[in-house]
């Protein structure tokens, strides 16, 4: 969901119930070895934008009017196509059933009050079934279960793995679990509605209170709809998703959505067994045996079922919405149960507390956490002025022994695109960024759809501004439907500058998951060259490497100015790499054409580099 105005907030809240008082876990010496894995890089869609090849874009359009993509839109083409783009795992975002403003009364769904949905096509982080799936997304509702099932079938027969949402910190207003496998209850179906807090109610409530419909919205854009009446039937109120307790949420507030309690009295208190000291080393499958004869609240065995049942049906992994905003304990529950079934599960988790990460990674078993706001606030900051990319290396410096599990990203469905005006303005502007993330650390690599293409979220979509794509309202996303082309796949309608702004991403991506230096050694060599005549303030370069490959990244983050420098290469790199002295071969590996020479004498090294504005490259030492 859109977060930027609650971020501060959120942190906050994440405090609150993460457990009031973040355990101080200290980093570990030893840096942990990835050189026998492969890099990782996630293609994010927005399943309900991916395939409409409608291109009316009216602001509040409907379906009818602005159309809408389908499970069956990811055709055998496409995922060979985004497969050979250099992609590892697909995150198909908005699949769980969620609430929104559209009449399938004829499948057995009831109608969403619009007054407590945001958009048209509603959120995706306000899932109203967790064990169905958008009917938007389906050719034949009452098949839509087995078509995803299918679509998961085609993206592994095209070697893709498969992420989807679950979003355990807040559900729908109005949640119907009309598909319980047996046996299985709603949310808030036990609740002892009469009390602010118990256990193993799945809600806080506002006893004796109604809800109220906050002031300031204007559902559907003022459009009549027979459910528009200032009023939502939910009595007792219960606590808004972002942590509001009020029976009136603000508008700014996540009032589309509730906030599912684990166990957490309202001043914070843990009301669930906590591990015990030193389980930060443990294993997944000592922190699945830890909790075996544990009682835990009923929202934990809720959302552990969920992803048990997604996880039988194929899923190989899941991305956690805010997941700071729930205790870290729950997380050891549920991840080290998935972790049980399927030992390679993909587990990636919006946290955006620095001071939690380590907290999450080795308490709550997640395998990746956002790279928010450290590399990618950095990034955005260098390019738009704000910014030494100098700042860079302390990041990195700061994030050493947790490096491999923070995922890079330039563009998601939460953040201004990157090609837009409010980042860094031009898609060419954007290159170097992509080539830091991508080759900085260890970690996992994601874009978002269209960002290979140059989309700039230019649309005015209704409920969604311009500058993000809209995920709550039906709409086209200009440039990704060029590449598109009316479902062939093939790039037909796109520009040459598109063109090749998607061959640079395709060659980075397929670099990165083959480099075996990506998945070893990091040391910057910014410090040496700052001082080095011609070396522009916008340059940032470093090395990278392992036993079978080294790689020097130089790249300009100028947009402007060209730069002609001798780049150093310290000693103890040097002696690191065993290069004796001598005359070697550099050859730029995203394009093939760009070589150079680099010389070691005495023990350092140096090569004469010429950079144009935007420019950036990945040499290896031949």
């Amino acid at each position: 969901m859109i977060k930027v105005r609650f971020i501060t907030a959120g942190i906050a809240l994440a405090m609150l119930f993460s457990g009031c008082k973040t355990k101080d876990l200290k980093m570990s010496e030893a840096k942990e070895d990835h050189s026998n894995e492969k890099k990782v890089v996630v293609y994010q869609v927005f399943t309900r934008l991916f395939g409409n090849k409608n291109t009316t874009n009216k602001p509040w359009g409907t379906i009818e009017e602005n159309g809408v993509g389908k499970f069956n839109d990811f055709t055998d083409k496409a995922l060979h196509e985004i497969k050979d783009l250099g992609v590892t795992y697909i995150w198909y975002t908005g699949v769980p059933h969620h609430a929104l403003v559209r009449d399938y009364t004829a499948y057995g769904i009831s109608n969403d009050d619009p007054e407590v949905v945001k958009g048209r096509a509603g959120s995706p982080y306000a899932v109203k079934d967790y064990y169905n799936v958008n009917p938007d997304l389906a050719e034949n509702l009452a098949n839509r279960l087995q078509e995803f099932e299918a679509l998961i079938a085609r993206t592994h027969k095209a070697g893709l793995k498969v992420i989807i949402d679950i979003v355990p910190n807040h559900i729908a207003r109005k949640y119907e679990g009309k598909n319980n496998p047996e046996g299985v209850k709603d949310f808030g179906a036990n609740d002892d509605v009469t009390v602010e807090y118990k256990r193993d109610n799945n809600f806080y409530y506002i006893p004796n209170t109604p809800f109220e419909i906050p002031n300031g919205i204007n559902p559907l854009n003022g459009e009549k709809n027979p459910l528009i009446d200032g009023k939502f039937d939910e009595n007792p109120a219960k606590w808004t998703g972002n942590g509001s307790r009020k029976a009136k949420p603000d508008q700014n507030d996540w009032y589309e959505t509730v906030k599912v309690n684990y166990g957490v009295l309202p001043d914070g208190t843990k009301d669930f067994p906590e591990l015990p000291a030193g389980f930060d080393q443990k294993s997944y499958k000592e922190h699945f045996a830890f909790w075996q004869d544990k009682d835990v609240p009923d929202s934990w065995k809720k959302f552990k079922d969920i992803a048990l049942y997604w996880t039988e049906k194929g899923v190989d992994g899941f991305r956690y919405d805010m997941a700071e905003m729930v205790p870290y304990e729950f997380w050891s529950y549920m991840n080290s149960a998935i972790k049980t079934k399927n030992p390679d599960a993909f587990l990636l988790a919006e946290v955006y507390n620095p001071n939690e990460y380590r907290n999450y990674i080795r308490l709550g078993k997640m395998d990746y956490l956002y790279d928010k706001v450290e590399t990618y606030d950095k990034l955005k900051d260098i390019i738009r002025g704000k910014a030494s990319p100098d700042d860079l290396s302390n990041i990195q410096k700061g994030m050493e022994d947790i490096e491999h599990h923070m995922l890079h990203f330039l563009d998601n469905h939460d953040e201004q695109r990157l090609a837009s005006p409010e980042f860094a303005g031009t898609p060419e502007r954007g290159k170097p960024l992509m080539v830091v993330s991508a080759t900085i650390s260890t970690s996992p690599t994601m874009i978002y759809f269209g960002q290979e293409v140059g989309e700039a979220g230019n649309e005015n979509a209704g409920f969604g501004t311009r500058s993000r794509t809209s995920i709550f309202d039906y709409i086209g996303v200009p440039s990704h439907q060029k590449w598109m082309n009316d479902g062939k796949f093939d790039g037909g309608k796109l520009s040459e500058s598109e063109k090749n702004l998607r061959d640079f991403y395709k060659r980075l991506l397929n670099f990165s998951i083959k480099s075996p230096a990506l998945m070893g050694n990091f040391q910057e060599i910014q410090s040496v060259n700052r001082q080095n005549a011609g070396y522009d303030g916008l340059l940032y370069s470093y090395v990278r490497w392992s036993g079978k490959q080294k790689l020097i990244v130089i790249v300009n983050f100028s947009s402007e100015k060209a730069s002609e420098f001798e780049l150093k290469i310290p000693s103890d790199v040097i002696s690191k790499w065993n290069l004796k002295d001598g005359s070697y071969v550099l050859l730029d590996k995203l394009y093939q054409e760009s070589k150079t020479y680099f010389t070691v004498k005495n023990g350092e090294g140096t090569a004469r580099i010429k950079i144009q504005p935007s420019e950036s490259f990945i040499y290896e030492v031949e």
